[in-house]
């Protein structure tokens, strides 16, 4: 199995077997993004607790790309700092946006790797990146009411 395969293996299995799907309570914020370009929707809830977001759940409909995307980033970001979620949003969008010129460190990124190959495709992009956005500004909503 060569890495491209392996790496549709990782979108697939998150494709199939959601994480964190389901909207839950509580939650501070909640929003509403759609990728106009193919129509997926994305409901996504936080929770942020003294910095942490503690919680992240969501409802969508999509792509593989979409939904394993944001499968994957709630593995990656529950339970961490603010400050790190953000961080990691802005490393993946930096990889997203470099057409597989930038190879993510595994170990930071764990399946998030899988998106590197996604990069090489322009259209494909704003699938992959369409969770990460709609967590951003769903914890920068919680994150404020916090202050």
């Amino acid at each position: 199995m060569n890495i491209d395969e392996l790496y549709q293996t990782i979108i697939l299995d998150h494709y199939r077997e959601k994480h964190h799907a389901g909207l839950r309570e509580p939650f501070q914020a909640e929003v509403h993004h759609v990728n106009p370009s193919c129509g997926d929707e994305l409901t996504l809830r936080v929770q942020v607790d003294d910095g942490k977001l503690t919680d992240i759940s969501y409802d969508a409909e999509g792509c593989s790309i979409s939904q394993a995307s944001v499968s994957v980033m709630t593995d990656l970001l529950i339970g961490t700092s603010v400050e790190h979620a953000m961080e990691m949003h802005d490393q993946f969008l930096e990889v997203m946006h470099s057409q597989g010129a930038i190879v993510p460190d595994e170990d930071v990124f764990e399946d998030a790797i899988a998106f590197a190959g996604v990069s090489k495709f322009p259209a494909r992009v704003k699938c992959a990146l369409l969770g990460w956005s709609a967590m951003r500004d769903a914890t920068l909503q919680a994150d404020t009411q916090n202050s």
